[in-house]
């Protein structure tokens, strides 16, 4: 007899993968095999300028602790 469970729950299924297929685009596979290539993108300039605005915060708030009195 078979597992009543599985009748009412999630049946299980036999996952088969594709066969290996062809690249979509045999372009940017070359272009990716290059040794070089695009590499990773420059981080923006906001990043610093941000970083560099939290940075002058901490250190003001550091010289001038309590800037009511």
């Amino acid at each position: 007899m078979a597992n009543k469970a599985l009748a009412t729950r999630q049946k299980m299924r036999i996952r088969v993968e594709p066969s290996q297929q062809p690249p979509r685009n045999p372009v940017a596979l070359a272009a990716k095999a290059r040794s070089g290539g695009a590499g990773p993108h420059a981080k923006p300039h906001a990043n610093e300028r941000q970083a560099a605005k939290r940075l002058l915060a901490r250190l003001t708030q550091k010289l001038d602790p309590d800037p009511d009195a």
